[in-house]
């Protein structure tokens, strides 16, 4: 979060992923990334989601089908950061459950989140052994 990040000297890693579930913090992340010239990939939502096969990489400009993307193509567009790798998923929603106070809570299937980390994981290496 904004009010911690200084603890973290993002200038000494080679590659940064983030997996994290809150806008405020993925936007941060991003941003001192960008700030120290460190490479970063993101993850947007998997919740709600049961098909691997519709997960893609791709920059967060392109992103398609992923109500996370969209607030963070806004976000990011509004603090003129620009090409954000991202793993996301094209399908639709397809599970949803509500907490006891009616908030949406995205259902989310084991598989799908797993191999959207093993998906930032090749992303990375592929990276920096210069196969990508």
């Amino acid at each position: 979060m904004p009010d911690n990040a200084d603890n973290y000297p993002l200038g000494k890693y080679d590659f940064i992923v983030d997996a994290i579930d809150t806008v405020t913090a993925k936007i941060e992340l991003i941003r001192r990334a960008k700030e120290n010239s460190v490479p970063i990939i993101s993850s947007m939502g998997t919740g709600g989601k049961i098909d691997v096969s519709r997960l893609k990489i791709a920059d967060i400009s392109k992103t398609t089908d992923c109500p996370l993307a969209k607030v963070m193509r806004r976000e990011l567009s509004s603090r003129g950061i620009k090409d954000v790798p991202v793993v996301f998923s094209t399908e639709k929603r397809s599970g949803e459950t509500f907490t006891e106070n009616g908030r949406h809570a995205p259902s989310s299937m084991i598989f799908v989140p797993a191999v959207a980390g093993l998906m930032l994981a090749e992303y990375v290496v592929k990276k920096l052994i210069g196969k990508e």
